[in-house]
């Protein structure tokens, strides 16, 4: 069993960096990041992949035509477009809660004054 040690610092010997780290705001801001980056990530690779499996194990029905010339894995292909998009939409939409997180960050630097925020 290993035990981690951590040597103490005084506030003066830390970094800016070292301040924004410890902050409750800093890590509810990478939980929020984690809770929408990882699942959505392991979505669109789960989808990205399921394309080559199905025309793989199931080529009778992914060639199946549904318009014209244009069969099931066309489609499929097609969607990943639109399902990037959508995850892309929807990451902008997360986006304002970590802004949200950041921008308490930086109220509470400027408020240790430890920051001068300039407002644009």
């Amino acid at each position: 069993m290993s035990v981690m040690v951590t040597p103490t610092v005084t506030t003066a010997d830390k970094t800016q960096w070292d301040r924004v780290a410890e902050m409750d705001e800093f890590r509810l801001l990478l939980l929020a990041k984690e809770g929408f980056v990882v699942p959505a990530t392991v979505f669109f690779i789960a989808y990205y992949f399921a394309l080559p499996i199905m025309v793989g194990y199931f080529p009778d029905f992914m060639s199946r035509k549904v318009w014209g010339q244009v069969n099931i894995a066309y489609l499929f292909a097609l969607s990943q477009f639109f399902v990037a998009w959508i995850i892309a939409y929807l990451y902008v939409r997360a986006a304002r809660k970590f802004d949200d997180y950041g921008a308490r960050i930086m109220q509470r630097l400027e408020q240790e004054g430890k920051v001068k925020v300039d407002e644009q």
